[in-house]
């Protein structure tokens, strides 16, 4: 087995790397996702995401493992924020950038960062990967790999070759086997059940009316709006950063299978949309936008519509991204993610560990505390999965 960096998703071959891909593996790890952040110029290097993708080949020279590496040149766009050991680094006169980031650009959602072909044995091939990460970050003298959302048995195999491990967590839905929208609400504490129905009313109060469109059924001109409707968001906050070109959302014609975008409309106007992902039984939300602000509009468009339509396709799990306590408000329990570190400077790996432990503690004290005042009247069934490796915690 040799590993190898292609510098770019478009120099792998799609049918090859695609057939990396396990069928519960996220749409984010798709050829045609990643081609498309790369090739519109939204994760390139000259926005601090220069691709460096590590593969490894069998003998006969076809793919048997990879995963999507990007060089950074800082540490936006990643949300495992690790600013402040950039800070800690410069103090003690270490530079920290550039380091290797293993992940999708711009994307917080937990899923295998690890791709190995079926026929592989699955920890020895991460166990490779991670070993020929460690020696580029050596060979050419970078501070640090981190590999971002990752799952337990990525984060297993990592933590015996010295990555650190790092909890996190996220708000996430899940369908306790709901017949229906109204199962969701009667599954809520009566204060929120009362609130959710106030603010599901409003739209019909403010004449708006709200549809999914997936796959197929997605108009030509609608992904365009999209960008517009992203470019609302990015203008509004004084914090917010582009990183997604309009040239992404015009590739994404070619990866309809995969898009879910649920949009507002008065009368026949266009006024919010947001821009979403399912497979394999998951719904991710990603980029929400609005032309102009109603009241509980966003609440009903990121959320509610897209709780509905979940039920309706018997999704089991809704990520809508990071952050956002006002996400378990509305259902949404708190859920571990995981990234993995591994430091190359004795002193900065050793300070690390110690910040990542004291962490850790508020992080399980914090999930202990949201499902214990979960706005569900009771935990969800046990038939319904919880992620892998949470009953750990």
């Amino acid at each position: 087995m040799k590993a190898e960096v292609v510098p770019g998703i478009g120099r792998i071959p799609r049918a090859e790397w695609n057939a990396l891909l396990a069928p519960e593996d996220t749409p984010f790890l798709d050829w045609d996702w990643l081609h498309a952040m790369e090739a519109s110029h939204s994760a390139a290097p000259d926005s601090g995401w220069s691709p460096h993708h590590l593969v490894i080949r069998g003998d006969n020279g076809s793919l048997a493992a990879a995963c999507p590496v990007y060089l950074k040149s800082h540490s936006m766009g990643e949300f495992v924020f690790d600013h402040g050991w950039a800070e800690a680094a410069e103090r003690a006169g270490l530079r920290y950038f550039p380091k290797l980031l293993v992940g999708v650009p711009f994307t917080p959602h937990t899923g295998q960062r690890f791709l190995v072909r079926s026929d592989q044995d699955r920890a020895e091939m991460i166990e490779l990967l991670g070993k020929a990460l460690i020696s580029l970050c050596a060979q050419n003298r970078l501070s640090s790999v981190h590999v971002n959302f990752c799952t337990a048995q990525e984060a297993a195999v990592l933590s015996r070759l010295h990555f650190i491990e790092r909890l996190g967590y996220q708000y996430h839905w899940r369908n306790a086997g709901y017949a229906g929208f109204e199962g969701y609400l009667a599954h809520l504490k009566s204060k929120r059940r009362y609130a959710v129905r106030h603010e599901r009313a409003a739209m019909t109060r403010q004449g708006i009316a709200i549809r999914v469109f997936a796959g197929d059924e997605i108009p030509e001109d609608l992904l365009p709006a999209m960008y517009a409707l992203y470019r609302t968001t990015i203008d509004k906050l004084y914090w917010g950063r582009q990183y997604l070109t309009a040239r992404f959302f015009e590739l994404m014609t070619g990866f309809r299978r995969h898009l879910c975008l649920v949009c507002a409309f008065r009368g026949d106007k266009l006024i919010a949309g947001t821009f979403n992902l399912q497979k394999a039984g998951v719904m991710y939300g990603r980029y929400w936008g609005a032309f102009r602000e109603y009241k509980f509009l966003h609440f009903n468009v990121c959320y509610y519509a897209a709780i509905e339509h979940c039920i309706a396709m018997g999704h089991q799990r809704f990520e809508p991204g990071a952050g956002g306590e006002y996400k378990w408000l509305r259902g949404f329990d708190p859920a571990f993610t995981r990234s993995m570190h591994f430091i190359a400077h004795a002193g900065l790996r050793k300070a690390v560990h110690g910040f990542v432990v004291r962490e850790r503690r508020q992080v399980e004290q914090w999930i202990e505390v949201g499902r214990e005042h979960s706005q569900l009247k009771a935990p969800p069934p046990s038939n319904v999965e919880q992620e892998e490796g949470e009953d750990q915690h």
